[in-house]
């Protein structure tokens, strides 16, 4: 029997999305690192959080788990202790990803309709701080997940792979573990930046409108101001159709399934429920891809400074080859 479509597209899929999503995070995070994009610092903090922990997305599950297991089995990663943290790992980086996102859309709220509050939450040091707890909080929550799993089997005194443990499948505990984390990741996020990009947009219409009817009278209708509320509002809107369409069946999906599903021992079922959850995955790591795309290449210094790095590499290379 020959493999399923999505076995075969998956195959292809992650390692277009290894080699896609490492380079354009890791060019995000030196880009921004310079600081020359026009950006604040409060912004450049958040910008820059999000690319570091997609990238960790992208290596701690797409690389070392998926590609790992399909291509390239380092053994290591299959010690009992070595998979356990590889999770823990990956569930702190989605995390962290998801409310980073959050809180540069919350950020971006407070500047926009709160000017009294902007000056105290929008600095680079409460950026500093949100960072901090979002990672603090993130791995605090995931601890429990590296002592869910036993060995599979153990060779020589040395446990090998990772199976859940009895009480996983059965526990009440585990249970609403999975049902508050379904609701912190992503459901509560995609609440969150729904309100906040709607208040936000709402108050950019209104003023707007107070906006136009000052100059109405005036000879000169190229507003800087409103042309920069008009960006801010296609960003806005970018960002949300991108993470919700992306998380959405993983959302639904995680929702519906049992815990019993998510771990499927032959991977070669055509079960509608296993198809389902991997084309989740797939779509939901896919984010880790573009969420930093949106916010950068929107700015026309940032492509500018992509564009010198591209020539300055092929200067280097030329001056290197002569």
């Amino acid at each position: 029997m020959g493999y399923p479509v999505i076995f075969q597209l998956e195959l292809i899929y992650y390692p277009v999305l290894a080699a896609v999503g490492v380079p354009v995070n890791l060019v995000a995070i030196v880009i921004l690192s310079r600081g020359k994009c026009g950006l604040s610092k409060c912004i450049t903090h958040y910008l820059v959080a999000m690319a570091v922990a997609d990238l960790a997305v992208i290596i701690t599950d797409v690389i070392m788990h998926r590609i790992n297991n399909m291509y390239l089995p380092i053994n290591f990663l299959f010690l009992t202790p070595v998979c356990s943290l590889r999770l823990v790992l990956y569930i702190v980086s989605l995390d962290c990803s998801v409310w980073f996102t959050v809180a540069f859309t919350f950020d971006r709220f407070i500047a926009i309709c709160c000017q009294k509050l902007k000056p105290k939450c929008c600095s680079p040091r409460t950026a500093t701080v949100i960072i901090s707890a979002v990672c603090v909080v993130s791995f605090s929550r995931s601890i429990p997940v590296f002592f869910v799993y036993r060995p599979v089997f153990v060779l020589n005194n040395i446990p090998w792979y990772c199976i859940g443990k009895a009480d996983y499948w059965t526990s009440s505990f585990w249970r609403a573990y999975e049902c508050i984390d379904s609701i912190l990741t992503p459901l509560l996020p995609i609440l969150l930046i729904l309100v906040f990009n709607a208040l936000t947009v709402r108050h950019i219409i209104a003023a707007n409108r107070v906006r136009r009817r000052l100059r109405s009278n005036s000879e000169d209708h190229n507003d800087p101001e409103m042309e920069n509320r008009r960006k801010s509002m296609i960003l806005l809107f970018a960002l949300s159709a991108n993470f919700i369409l992306l998380w959405m069946t993983y959302l639904v999906h995680s929702f519906s399934w049992q815990l019993k599903n998510y771990n499927y021992r032959n991977k070669y079922l055509n079960d509608p429920v296993y198809i389902a959850q991997q084309f989740a995955f797939m779509l939901q790591l896919l984010s880790c891809s573009t969420n930093t795309c949106i916010y950068g290449l929107t700015q026309r210094k940032f492509r500018e400074e992509l564009k010198n790095g591209v020539k300055f590499l092929f200067t280097l290379n030329g001056k290197l080859f002569t």
